[in-house]
């Protein structure tokens, strides 16, 4: 156990700081403070020593200067074990110096303004302050760092508890936190630098741009920078231990940003499913419904209003949409809780809702049902697409968002007979829906609305037979999207034995002659995109 006999004292956030403070100070410790934290205090009746009095050396450019100084980092760090260290600890007259409490300028309060300039930012790169922790929390054995208010109840309570003394495992613990606080403090730094919205970055890209040069797209180190949120009941089963992290500012609109307006707490499928459900209806621009299990849309349908694109996205497949979770890209009236209420009193349990916002009314009846969350996303029309990152066992992979979007001058028509104006519309709304569906993936659609979904499967054939079986009937006249080119022409023939009317797919194959000769036969217009959707 080691006594605390002097701290230095520099926060920015002051928050509780008199508290701990005041302890200190009750039992003699002195205190070393800098600047705004040494009014503080003083104001408080709290007796400190200047660190510019102790140093003999005053603040200086600006306050970049305060704690950058030997007698400060030579008490900090110096070994109290190592009588090397006391011998030159004495002959510079530098006094040990056995607590740190310090909290830091704060960089992402500053970033996260709309209109923050560079040189603002910079000037919110705190440096003595990181400097002061990480050389505490290297001589945790014989100094205490305190980072976060959060600590000091702790932190008083042994002080009390030990007659102001400090285990070492505590010290051990508190220095841990510490080297985790000036990480995610550089962290925040290196991410905004490196953003597509710093200054600097813009000024860069723009020469590059201006040199006819080619930018490298990722860069060569990447840092992410995630807090935890909670931790989760369970993962995906419950014997799997699971915990929820976001990014410290908000992408825009987003399942993990989104404000939970009533029922329980989210799960771990919660959270991909709901993330599916508004990625998919982010899509269309028009009233649109996507209803996801297992990461899925089992039905999705765009409509002149809400409450149409519900009942038929809802129609595609009922007996699936059983524990589904529904994503709405329109402001959620009365009517179209209305509509979603009667379909859970025929059986169909939806287990959770997501959409930009609610009216009073419809809230108030989505909420009858108190388990189920309600989440609100905000305004879709603010979101900008951000990289996909998906980790891999000792790795991550990155890519831009799959935001290809085709209009009908895009198609190229492969076959003898070319759609119709209704089947264009049809085809373009089946080629946007099937991006959000696991490859390989099969969507057959009536109009704007989901007929039948083949999802996830390892045959392009199979993904062809489920969809056109989960349609029945209605896949005679429906179109169909795959994913990905048609690697010999049986999908297609099983496609024309069923009535489908037209067809988009990438092209590509080397058998795409046979395969569009198979289309012709059976009267089948067929577009090809040039695109690839694949959804691993």
């Amino acid at each position: 156990m080691r006594k605390i006999q002097r701290a230095l004292v520099s926060v920015y956030d002051k928050t509780n700081l008199l508290e701990i403070a005041n302890v200190l100070a009750q039992r003699g410790v002195e205190i070393l403070s800098t600047g705004g934290t040494a009014r503080h205090l003083r104001d408080a009746g709290i007796d400190i020593l200047d660190v510019s009095d102790y140093t003999g050396f005053p603040e200086m450019l600006d306050g970049r200067v305060k704690t950058l100084h030997p007698k400060i980092h030579g008490g900090i760090l110096a070994d109290r074990d190592n009588a090397e260290h006391n011998t030159q600890a004495e002959a510079h007259g530098i006094t040990p110096i056995d607590m740190v409490i310090c909290n830091l300028y704060p960089f992402e309060a500053t970033v996260a303004k709309p209109d923050v300039t560079l040189p603002e930012a910079i000037e919110n790169i705190d440096i003595g302050g990181p400097t002061m922790i990480r050389a505490a929390a290297k001589n945790y054995r014989h100094v205490a760092v305190l980072t976060e208010s959060s600590q000091y109840p702790q932190i008083i309570a042994d002080l009390d508890a030990s007659d102001g003394c400090l285990s070492e495992e505590r010290r051990c613990e508190l220095a841990k936190a510490a080297f985790a606080h000036t990480a995610h403090y550089d962290t925040a730094i290196a991410t905004y630098l490196a953003n597509d919205a710093s200054p600097l970055i813009r000024e860069v890209r723009e020469v590059d741009k201006a040199e006819d040069s080619e930018p490298d797209e990722f860069a060569t180190d990447l840092t992410l920078r995630l807090r935890k949120e909670r931790t989760l009941r369970y993962g995906e089963n419950p014997h799997q231990r699971a915990a929820f992290y976001k990014t410290e500012t908000s992408p825009g609109a987003c399942a993990a940003w989104a404000n939970q307006l009533s029922g329980q707490p989210l799960s771990f499928n919660n959270l991909l499913d709901l993330e599916a459900a508004l990625e998919i209806v982010k899509d269309f621009e028009t009233p649109a419904c996507a209803i996801i299990k297992h990461n899925n849309p089992c039905g999705l349908a765009t409509a002149d209003n809400l409450q149409d694109a519900f009942t038929n996205a809802l129609e595609c497949d009922r007996t699936s949409a059983f524990g589904s979770i529904v994503g709405l890209n329109r402001r959620v009236t009365i009517q179209t809780a209305n509509i979603i209420r009667e379909a859970a009193n025929v059986g169909v349990k939806i287990d959770a809702i997501i959409a930009p916002s609610y009216t009073e009314r419809a809230l108030r009846a989505l909420s009858r049902v108190k388990r189920r969350p309600i989440l609100e996303a905000g305004s879709l029309s603010a979101t900008e697409p951000v990289l996909q990152i998906r980790n891999i066992t000792g790795g991550v992979l990155v890519q831009d968002p799959d935001v290809h979007d085709l209009d009908a001058d895009d198609l190229e028509v492969a076959t003898s007979r070319a759609p119709t104006e209704a089947e264009i519309e049809s085809l373009l709304f089946a080629w946007k829906a099937c991006k959000h569906v696991k490859s390989n993936c099969i969507l057959l659609a009536n109009g704007t609305q989901s007929a039948g979904i083949g999802a996830g499967q390892m045959s392009r054939v199979d993904a062809a037979i489920i969809a056109i079986h989960k349609a029945g009937e209605k896949a005679k006249g429906a179109v169909l999207a795959s994913d990905a080119y048609f690697p010999f022409p049986d999908g297609v023939e099983i496609a024309g034995e069923a009535g489908i009317s037209a067809i988009i797919q990438p092209g590509g194959s080397v058998n795409d002659v046979p395969v569009i000769e198979t289309a012709d036969a059976y009267g089948m217009a067929m577009v090809l995109t040039s695109v690839r959707h694949f959804r691993h």
